[in-house]
């Protein structure tokens, strides 16, 4: 809802029908609305096959949902662009489309801020604003498709902010971008990372959705993790573990432990033969991230030989790794940092 009003994009196809129902209408106009919000139509009159006494009705019972472009940067190191997007209520949120060859992965945020409190993610250091709801989280993706002219074939969900602690949302946004008639992204093509929220992995996993799960996990000890990730103070590295274990379980599918290697704070051979005795035998796979600095933090990346080591220690003992280069390094690529350069204190503009 929107005020009294539905947000259409809010809706899968067969909400839609039921919502044409609930007015009065008949189902099928549900599916040719739908198909005209997936075209990227801005208003109502642009759906020339529906009576104008129905588009009159809808504008009276509903709005599309619309985010806007408010800034678009493209890196000249790769192939990344960056979006800075203006929402209704004057917030701004930060998207990533990243092109490799004729594939687009975008990155979506979920939330305006964040209140994980990860000391190396520019994202949290103002904390949480709101949730975003599911349409604004499917906009960016539709909104990204529009301006490249390409299908966008894959979703990261490693935006700013935590996708488990805006759990519902994420779920509808989910089964939207999923949507047959819709965008039609399969669900293994989607990637949802996380910072270890562990009750809401257990809700994940029983609804059995084939999704790719990501871990934040950058220390393997407890205490190390607390100091930076405050989320391990309610979760252990224990019970985060187990609840990947009955994903993996419930799902089939392999889970991914991002870890983001900080010089003199995590990346040690001490950390990497904790992290062969946590996950062995575990279907998993581990991206080592050269930490992207931030402006409001003094943390640094290790050198190119340190972080090497570090990858062939795990290799040598049967942990399957690979070393993710962060992208768009020149356009304030990582999450939170475009946005607090042209935020105020409470989000917005």
């Amino acid at each position: 809802m929107y005020g009294e009003k539905v947000v259409l994009k809010n809706l899968t196809e067969n909400e839609m029908k039921e919502f044409l129902v609930s007015i009065g209408e008949k189902k099928f106009r549900g599916g040719q609305i739908f198909s005209w919000v997936y075209r990227g139509i801005k208003d109502f009159d642009e759906m020339n096959n529906i009576p104008k006494s129905l588009r009159a009705k809808l504008s009276e019972s509903s709005i599309i949902g619309n985010i806007d472009v408010e800034l678009r940067l493209e890196s000249k190191v790769d192939n990344t662009k960056k979006y800075l997007f203006l929402l209704n209520d004057g917030s701004i949120i930060e998207t990533v489309a990243m092109i490799y060859d004729s594939r687009v992965t975008v990155c979506v945020s979920n939330q305006v801020g964040c209140r994980m409190g990860c000391r190396f993610c520019a994202s949290t250091i103002d904390g949480l604003y709101r949730n975003l709801e599911p349409w604004e989280i499917l906009d960016q993706v539709l909104k990204v498709q529009e301006d490249l002219g390409m299908r966008v074939s894959n979703v990261v969900m490693m935006g700013s902010g935590e996708p488990l602690d805006n759990y519902e949302n994420s779920v509808q946004f989910l089964k939207l971008v999923n949507e047959e008639n819709g965008l039609n992204i399969g669900y293994r093509h989607i990637t949802l990372s996380t910072c270890g929220v562990v009750d809401k992995i257990y809700d994940l996993a029983d609804l059995q959705l084939p999704i790719n799960l990501a871990i934040s996990f950058h220390s393997p000890f407890d205490e190390e993790r607390k100091k930076i990730m405050p989320v391990a103070n309610k979760f252990s590295i224990r019970d985060i573990l187990k609840s990947c274990r009955y994903f993996i379980e419930k799902t089939g599918r392999r889970i991914t432990f991002e870890y983001s290697l900080i010089k003199g704070v995590n990346d040690s051979e001490n950390e990497a033969s904790e992290i062969v005795k946590l996950l062995r035998g575990m279907l998993c796979h581990v991206n080592l991230i050269p930490i992207n600095p931030v402006d409001e933090r003094d943390f640094e990346k290790p050198s190119k030989e340190y972080i090497n080591k570090f990858k062939d220690y795990l290799d040598k003992n049967n942990i399957p790794v690979t070393i993710r280069n962060s992208m768009g390094a020149d356009i304030s690529g990582a999450c939170g940092q475009l946005r607090r350069k042209f935020k105020n204190t409470d989000g917005t503009v």
